[in-house]
């Protein structure tokens, strides 16, 4: 079981990060991490503390590895910190392990939520035995144009702040992943929504339940085969989370990635797969036809998998607590999460 963390307050001190890319300092999209801050105080209550090196910009964040743990290690320490938010994603913060202290995750265990290459740090607590949150980030849901999306908003609200059982996760009416450009001039032109179809059971029956592990596809591969990667009794009965990156790796990925999961065992030990929307929707019917003959392969067409679930690289977004015991009903097509996030 990993440790829950306490739930969040309005008036409560949070820190930003940039555990992976550094953009959020530099001078053209600086806005947006500004943004990004003020939803946080207006919507939230949250009083916001950018750490020292977080907002150094690319260059600098890319060529100290050791300075982004260094921030990551401050706020975990810091006791009148309550909560961590990554800035955005990136493609290397599995360059942070050698500098990451597992004992003070443990021994200060607070909320921590991101996406993307921000799946590394997830698995950095989790290895320290704490839960963590695969959700919105600040240069992306946080600093949305014109507004953040109330779906977004609803699903903060509901697992940052309140103890009470999440429960049912509704499909978002809308979605979108259309990119504008990141300059000040766009910040008032609201991205286009897509109407959202909603979750897809691509097979099994009944109801599955388990708890949440896993990421974003792409990166759980840097993991595989270092400490980070979960011992065998955390995949066991679990619910697995998967959802792929901007990069939209071409569907024979999720052939080979899938079937290295099938051959360590791990899709034999899970109760069920949630899947999330790939982004502008492509490959969307070709990753269905890939899992499907994974499944066939090795005799898994009864493992309960759903389909287009609003996490990851779309938005608006859920959240998913790593460790949450959570529930898929086949015959409802329905997903729950079954108990709190948070203390």
């Amino acid at each position: 079981m990993l440790i829950k963390p306490q739930k969040l307050q309005r008036g409560d001190r949070v820190a930003t990060v940039s555990p992976s890319w550094g953009g959020a300092g530099d001078p053209e999209i600086r806005w947006r991490y500004e943004q990004g801050v003020q939803r946080l105080k207006e919507i939230f209550g949250l009083e916001v503390v950018p750490m020292p090196n977080s907002l150094k910009g690319t260059e600098f964040t890319y060529e100290n590895p050791r300075a982004r743990a260094w921030d990551l290690m401050t706020a975990f320490r810091d006791k009148n910190i309550k909560g961590i938010f990554a800035n955005i994603g990136g493609d290397d913060s599995i360059r942070l392990l050698p500098f990451i202290d597992f004992d003070v995750i443990r021994d200060n265990p607070k909320i921590f939520m991101g996406y993307s290459d921000v799946t590394v740090s997830h698995l950095f607590c989790h290895k320290a035995g704490i839960s963590s949150f695969y959700g919105p980030a600040i240069l992306t849901d946080f600093a949305e144009n014109m507004d953040m999306d109330p779906y977004t908003i609803e699903m903060i609200e509901r697992t940052l702040f309140s103890s009470e059982v999440i429960g049912e996760i509704k499909p978002a009416l809308k979605w979108t992943s259309e990119f504008l450009e990141w300059v000040e001039s766009n910040k008032h032109t609201r991205r286009t929504m897509q109407p959202n179809t909603g979750y897809e059971l691509l097979q099994g029956s009944g109801v599955a339940q388990g708890r949440l592990i896993g990421g974003c596809i792409d990166v759980l591969e840097f993991a595989k085969g270092t400490p980070l990667w979960p011992k065998s009794e955390y995949w066991k009965d679990g619910i697995l989370f998967f959802e792929t990156s901007e990069d939209q790796p071409a569907p024979e990925f999720i052939r080979y990635w899938l079937r290295n999961y099938a051959a360590q065992g791990i899709l034999h030990q899970v109760n069920g797969i949630i899947f999330g929307k790939p982004i502008h929707e492509k490959y969307y019917e070709e990753y269905k036809e890939e899992i499907l003959n994974i499944m066939k392969e090795y005799s898994l067409e009864n493992l309960p998998i759903l389909y287009n679930l609003n996490f990851g690289h779309t938005e608006p977004k859920i959240i998913l607590p790593y460790g949450a015991l959570s529930k898929i009903d086949c015959e409802k097509v329905k997903f729950h999460i079954l108990e709190s996030g948070v203390e």
